[in-house]
């Protein structure tokens, strides 16, 4: 009797485990960077050859300007969003509000977004896939709403026990995903597009 409850435990703690371990780790509060606003940011921007995804965007749902910028300092980490402009002015420009991964597919990322706020710092980052658009002009995702439900058939006896326990994920309801719109560079500024002769 005590043996089938120790693998049945030890079963869900490995389920727990694996479900909640991530192969990426993103720092677990924000971090302010000094001395950037919207005009430093594309002052640095018109500086660099951008990958389709760097630049500054609106992000119409919290109504704030942020900056997509490479991330050199951080290991499997291709891109930091930094604030730029909000209408909460608690928020300070130059705050880190998430991070960028690149995965196997040209237009979809791993995104995170700090989903917490102690007074000026955000924590908890949130994971999500984000997928930007063929125009390089939207950056969109839809927030998790997944929910795990753990269901164990008691009516099952030893040895087929572990049979009788499933994992059922529940999704509450479908959602338009939200997302950034490109403000800078847009496709008529051509400035700092590599031209090959």
């Amino acid at each position: 009797m005590m043996m089938w409850r120790y693998k049945f435990i030890t079963m869900v703690v490995s389920m727990v485990t694996a479900l909640s371990v991530t192969a990426i780790e993103v720092p677990s509060t924000s971090v302010l960077l000094p001395g950037i606003d919207r005009e430093a940011m594309q002052t640095r921007l018109d500086n660099y050859d951008l990958q389709p995804l760097e630049g500054i965007w609106y992000y119409p749902n919290e109504q704030l300007t942020l900056a997509v910028e490479r991330c050199f300092d951080i290991e499997h980490i291709a891109y930091r969003l930094i604030l730029l402009e909000s209408d909460d002015i608690s928020l300070l420009p130059g705050t880190v509000i998430g991070f960028v991964a690149t995965t196997a597919l040209k237009n979809k990322f791993q995104l995170w977004l700090y989903s917490q706020r102690n007074d000026k710092i955000l924590a908890d980052p949130l994971e999500c896939v984000a997928t930007l658009s063929t125009d390089g002009g939207s950056f969109t995702f839809v927030p998790p709403r997944i929910k795990v439900k753990l269901r164990i058939n008691f009516a099952r006896f030893l040895p087929t026990i572990f049979r009788g326990v499933s994992v059922i994920p529940t999704i509450e309801k479908e959602q338009l995903p939200i997302g950034f719109v490109k403000v800078y560079p847009t496709e008529g500024n051509v400035n700092n597009k590599i031209i090959y002769l």
